[in-house]
């Protein structure tokens, strides 16, 4: 390929932010065509004192059917939308220093370098392609590359829970479903205890997720941010905000 066809492809692509937790979409939609299969073969299942009659199966059918799309319309278009309810929540002046926790494909990274001048945007990961459909760092740096921000983006290959970065970095942290899938209660705690430690006094943390999000308020507000909560709407599944601020030493 020449040079120039070779910068007509590149120019043609577009950044691709992957399917957000791809197996239980999969699984979702499997389990729906199980349920349709009963009940157009019309089975009648006997669970002791219990029958589930073959017309039960459609309803099952639906509701996972219903989900798997819903699922993949937020995949598709609702964290777009998402991304931008969250940034929206920051004050941007252009010279933060931000931290994306669990930057996946980098759509919160590239999103906050958007709205930079003369600040820097960097992302952690250890990108596990379960919690996400070709979760990689290489895929990661494409759509920086493709969406022209690698001057103000920076990856790392940190966990959540064992940052590397001196306390009191950045400005802005933000995060989009990454802490829940650390199993652990304990190691969660870690994660949003190195939070408070990297963000800077008077700095912001703008945490998203749809499991633990009480929890991860209340251990925001023991190590002294004021924290609120509040609901994101058109997600599946439903996702709350984290707003918190560190108070000025």
């Amino acid at each position: 390929m020449s040079a120039t066809n070779q910068a007509q492809f590149v120019g043609s692509r577009k950044p691709d932010y992957g399917i957000d937790a791809p197996g239980v979409i999969r699984n979702l939609a499997i389990i729906s065509l199980i349920f349709a299969v009963l009940s157009v073969a019309k089975v009648n299942l006997s669970l002791g004192p219990v029958t589930i009659l073959y017309r039960s199966w459609y309803g099952f059918a639906i509701s996972f059917g219903v989900a798997a799309a819903l699922m993949l319309l937020y995949a598709k278009v609702g964290k777009f939308w998402h991304r931008d309810h969250m940034l929206r929540l920051v004050s941007w002046r252009g010279d933060e220093r931000v931290l994306d926790v669990g930057t996946g494909r980098g759509l919160l990274l590239i999103g906050a370098a958007r709205r930079l001048t003369t600040g820097r945007a960097v992302g952690i990961d250890i990108w596990n392609p379960v919690d996400l459909s070709g979760n990689s760092r290489h895929r990661t740096e494409e759509n920086v590359r493709l969406e022209g921000v690698e001057d103000r983006c920076e990856l790392h290959d940190d966990p959540a829970q064992k940052m590397s970065f001196p306390d009191a970095s950045f400005d802005v942290v933000l995060s989009n479903l990454c802490i829940h899938n650390i199993s652990k209660e304990s190691v969660r705690d870690q994660a949003c205890a190195e939070i408070v430690r990297v963000l800077k006094p008077r700095g912001r943390a703008v945490i998203s997720d749809f499991l633990h999000t009480a929890h991860y308020a209340a251990e925001f507000r023991k190590h002294g941010l004021v924290a609120a909560m509040r609901w994101s709407w058109g997600t599946f599944p439903p996702l709350r905000i984290i707003d918190a601020t560190k108070p000025a030493e």
